[in-house]
């Protein structure tokens, strides 16, 4: 349904999509331009993340150099500024670089469309997904939901060195893609997919073996295909892993799943 939505350089803005959901990317024709001076490549990630708006100076050298910059730092950053503006012209990513990368009296501003980075199509199938699964449509917000995930192919950023604002930005969009996988499954497990779910979950569960919500939808899965006994031992492996790592218990929704297991084999 949303096979069209994919990491590729489709044209949009002169045919230059920018891509954060894994490598920096800068890509034309199917060849990536982007730069390849660790500093340079830092300082298009801070401008990417912020399509169309002024980056203020003190943010560009709060992410390249933390609390160490250099005494002529803002000569230095004018010079990979103009690395970058000459990587733009060079590699006719725009009629002029001068005109795509504008210095202001306080900082710098990138000018790209939004939708030209890779962030901008998993926020609107994020969306799509939140309006189908509000309209009770299960499949078709699993499929927008898997779609979002699709854009992605790693960490972001992962070929950037990330000072603090690309890190906070990077953990963010983490913390999204968590979101977004929850609602994957949640929207499968409702939409009735929840046997064909058992084997991701037992591979997510192990990768991440202290996340609660990712247990509770397995023990869901695992008891809506008439495994309650399996769902009882995933419950009472997390407990005690819970209990002898960070010392506490379940928390109260999945107390409730493991009584709900427990009364339903009472009443068979």
């Amino acid at each position: 349904m949303y096979s069209e939505q994919r990491r590729t350089d489709e044209p949009d803005q002169g045919g230059v999509r920018f891509t954060v959901l894994g490598p920096l990317e800068v890509l034309r024709g199917g060849i990536d331009y982007a730069p390849t001076t660790p500093k340079v490549l830092a300082l298009l990630a801070v401008l990417v993340m912020r399509p169309g708006k002024m980056v203020h100076i003190d943010t560009l050298i709060r992410e390249l150099w933390s609390d160490n910059p250099p005494r002529t730092v803002r000569t230095t950053l004018h010079t990979y500024v103009y690395h970058l503006r000459r990587c733009i012209d060079q590699n006719g990513l725009a009629v002029d670089g001068e005109k795509m990368l504008t210095t202001k009296q306080s900082g710098y501003t990138f000018h790209i469309d939004p939708a030209q980075v890779d962030t901008h199509d998993f926020t609107r199938l994020q969306q799509i997904g939140h309006e189908h699964q509000d309209a009770g449509d299960h499949s078709a917000a699993a499929d927008a939901y898997r779609a979002a995930l699709d854009l992605w192919s790693g960490t972001p950023f992962a070929n950037v060195h990330c000072g603090p604002v690309l890190s906070a930005y990077r953990t963010e969009l983490l913390e999204q893609r968590r979101s977004v996988l929850h609602l994957r499954i949640e929207a499968e497990i409702i939409g009735g997919r929840h046997r064909e779910l058992i084997g991701e979950l037992r591979s997510l569960t192990t990768g991440s073996p202290l996340d609660e919500a990712l247990h509770g939808q397995l023990m869901r899965a695992l008891g809506r295909s008439g495994r309650r006994s399996d769902a009882m031992t995933v419950y009472r492996r997390l407990r005690s892993r819970l209990a002898g790592e960070l010392g506490v218990e379940p928390c109260d929704d999945l107390q409730t799943l493991h009584r709900e297991l427990i009364s339903e084999g009472d009443h068979r």
